[in-house]
């Protein structure tokens, strides 16, 4: 490929990661006939102007919001969920909210709580903390981004975590076994667990739905759960089973 000015190679770029969602520093060098240190300014300028999101040895398309938060209104289940789980936290509190639909919809229900320190993996969750009027703390976990989970993960995120000690984690998940805990698609499933890890209490955000879904990978058992808050469409069995688990069910009503 022929050599283009700066703004056509750049323009080329974002056509290349619209269209792949990623791209590599190596293989952009090559397809453009240019330098590695090329491409990387390259990146660096179209970040700073919010047109991608560079990541180790490349880019990807920069997240808004996670599929299931810009593609669908927020159920009135999971604002249910969200107003109950609200009811936990106290003032000055220092919190985890975990990526997600469900976790996200929490952020409106903290308008009222003040002198929050509140560390999350989501630049969603970040962006919507940020232009609440209360003005809670904000800390980002950083790392590598994945555009699976539209989060941020990794070693750099867990270090992050680990250097502080919290009074709750507010985690979704994307499935719910009865006997294992909460599953998930994704295989990064290490950071949650230092979520957990780091927290006095592990509180848990999902439909009841998700007891439908058989996924393969357990993100965080049971025992390490301390509470989990669901609608009141969960099976009174269901219930008690996982109440014998050592976890804590709580049932928010939607009505």
């Amino acid at each position: 490929m022929q050599k283009r000015n700066t703004q056509q190679r750049r323009r080329a770029i974002i056509e290349r990661l619209n269209q792949d969602g990623e791209v590599s520093v190596d293989l952009l060098s090559k397809a453009f006939s240019t330098s590695e240190v090329t491409i990387r300014k390259d990146l660096a300028e179209l970040e700073n102007n919010g047109l991608l999101l560079r990541k180790f040895g490349g880019a990807v398309l920069l997240p808004t919001e996670s599929s299931e938060l810009s593609s669908e209104k927020v159920s009135t289940r999971k604002i249910a969920i969200a107003k109950l789980a609200a009811t936990l936290i106290k003032d000055h509190n220092r919190i985890i909210i975990d990526s997600g639909s469900t976790t996200s919809a929490l952020i409106p229900e903290l308008k009222t709580k003040l002198g929050l320190v509140v560390m999350t993996n989501s630049l969603h969750v970040a962006n919507s903390l940020l232009e609440r009027e209360n003005e809670p703390k904000v800390l980002m976990t950083g790392g590598s981004w994945d555009a699976q989970s539209h989060s941020f993960q990794g070693q750099m995120a867990e270090q992050m975590l680990r250097a502080y000690n919290f009074d709750q984690a507010f985690l979704g998940a994307a499935g719910l076994d009865i006997e294992k805990g909460t599953t998930t698609f994704n295989e990064l499933t290490h950071l949650s667990r230092v979520m957990a890890e780091v927290s006095n209490q592990v509180i848990v955000l999902a439909e009841s739905e998700k007891l439908q879904r058989k996924i393969p990978n357990v993100e965080l058992p049971w025992q390490s759960i301390s509470t989990l808050i669901t609608d009141d469409q969960i099976d009174l069995n269901t219930k008690q089973l996982i109440e014998q688990q050592g976890v804590k069910v709580l049932c928010a009503s939607a009505q």
